[in-house]
């Protein structure tokens, strides 16, 4: 095949912090990529927001800087069959249709400005699960609806729209993709983060519109995670189709193959968020997980759903042993300190700085490092660090498992600390299952880039997606004994009995 034969697809990766652009070829190897870092807004205390106009400034500039990346190695944006778009969740705009503007700042998805609100909402709806067999959500500051519950009482910009009619709300998605191709559209995935749409049909509930006061007309059609929503009217990128959508932790999951109910994905950053394929119907969790929708790979593809789930503290564990203790001088010091020693000496580290999330939903939980003796060192601390993430993530695994009645089959993982080789092994050994950490690690960029390419013919089907995003593969197995890894597992339940009730 010559050069000028070759089809590409394209990813638009926009993040909390920056936006990136890749070009993807069809083994799903990065050709050109380019990022676009930004500062969000911080007006008041817990506010996070940022101008929608500088966030689709961030896209074009990542375009442009990819695509003569692209252009340097002898090829045309021509050969971009389609592009995706993956997405920070929940964070929301309200712009007008008239005009095509901002009405406002975009609101952060951390942002907590709506905790007086969420706590109004939660008395008036008699609890914060109300509506969970609908959406799959509870009442928090988290998701969308609350933020636009916000806008509506306090932002004149917005209550004059909504008086005119013009008035249109959206996640990032639905902004980027409007305003790149004209067309108002979310997909089953970022609507599913906004309390509004009904995960059994994928239609606004009525219900949940009529409680947190949004109009259908305020809202976008929604779509299949994967189809053409329309084409690329100007630019680098003019004419090429928009094909591909979905919330970064979903595409995560996508560029990860968890396409079996019992795949789940593990992105370790700063945290940790985890989702665990349940198939085709959703599930209700009695363990504080969240109920969402996975993907929807076109129009007439059955849905996978996911129950989700979150480890407060992970990679910051780490720089918290290097900032504030000195224990380490680099990250990357962790792994050779841990395995420096055999065990962790009966050393556990419980890194509940601001309480435990599920399965143990504690807040009144705080850090402690137990079972000290003379025999422990920096070392022992360095691996009851790591062991302190793995364990988290074997219990929130293990309400999942619960909740689906499904068993796990493999855990696929990526973020910074799956850069550590100790720490994906220390993770096979408590989880006594398959660790499978992929080569190329962009996986949200390329789930975006796999969704855009299915839909326009350049993959055919999940089996040809799976062996694109599982082509080169590290696997960790568990080289601990069932008998050890009990006696690890009942000490780490101890440990964290005795993180609970400080505060």
């Amino acid at each position: 095949m010559s050069k000028a034969d070759e089809v590409f697809i394209g990813s638009i990766d926009q993040g909390t912090s920056s936006t990136r652009f890749l070009i993807f070829n069809v083994k799903g190897q990065i050709v050109a990529s380019h990022q676009c870092e930004y500062q969000n807004q911080y007006p008041k205390a817990g506010w996070v927001e940022k101008d929608p106009n500088e966030i689709l400034d961030s896209v074009e500039t990542a375009v442009v800087g990819a695509c003569r990346r692209f252009n340097s190695l002898g090829y045309d944006a021509k050969q971009i069959k389609s592009v995706g778009i993956t997405n920070q969740r929940e964070t929301t705009v309200a712009f007008d249709s008239e005009t095509g503007e901002p009405l406002a700042n975009a609101i952060i998805w951390n942002d907590v400005r709506t905790k007086d609100l969420v706590h109004k909402l939660i008395d008036e709806a008699g609890s914060a699960s109300r509506f969970a067999t609908i959406n799959g959500l509870p009442i928090t500051t988290y998701f969308s609806a609350v933020k636009m519950r916000w806008m509506l009482e306090n932002q004149p910009e917005v209550q004059a729209a909504r008086e005119r009619g013009t008035l249109r709300f959206g996640t990032i998605d639905t902004w980027l993709i409007y305003k790149l191709t004209g067309n108002y559209v979310t997909d089953v995935t970022n609507a599913s983060r906004t309390m509004l749409m009904d995960i059994k049909n994928f239609k606004w509930s009525s219900v949940c519109m009529e409680f947190f006061g949004v109009k259908e007309s305020e809202l976008p059609e929604i779509r299949s995670s994967a189809e053409v929503y329309g084409s690329i009217r100007e630019g680098r990128l003019a004419g090429i189709p928009i094909a591909g959508c979905l919330g970064d932790q979903q595409a995560a999951m996508v560029g990860q193959s968890c396409f079996e109910a019992g795949e789940a994905k593990n992105t370790y950053g700063t945290g940790c968020f985890m989702l665990f394929n349940t198939g085709n119907q959703p599930i209700f969790s009695k363990n504080g997980l969240l109920t969402t929708v996975g993907y929807k790979l076109g129009p007439n593809a059955e849905p996978k759903y996911a129950l989700e789930g979150s480890i407060a503290v992970a990679g910051s564990a780490i720089q918290w042993l290097r900032d504030k203790i000195g224990l380490i001088f680099s990250a990357s010091e962790i792994g050779f300190l841990s395995d420096s020693v055999e065990d962790n000496g009966g050393v556990y580290f419980v890194t509940a700085f601001s309480g435990l999330f599920a399965p143990y939903w504690r807040d009144d939980a705080r850090g402690c490092i137990v079972g000290l003796t003379q025999y422990a060192t920096r070392g022992h601390i360095a691996r009851a660090t790591l062991e302190s993430v793995c364990y988290q993530t074997r219990a929130i695994l293990d309400a999942m498992r619960k909740d689906s009645g499904t068993d796990l089959r493999r855990l696929r993982v990526d973020g910074g600390m799956t850069n550590s080789e100790q720490a994906m092994q220390i993770q096979a050994d408590i989880l006594g299952i398959e660790v499978v950490r992929p080569e190329m690690r962009e996986t949200t960029a390329l789930g975006a880039a796999l969704a855009a390419g299915l839909a326009v013919g350049v993959w055919q089907d999940e089996a040809e997606l799976r062996q694109v995003a599982q082509s080169n593969v590290s696997a960790f197995w568990s080289r601990i004994t069932d008998e050890k890894r009990t006696e690890m597992l009942d000490g780490w339940e101890k440990a964290v009995k005795r993180s609970l009730d400080w505060a």
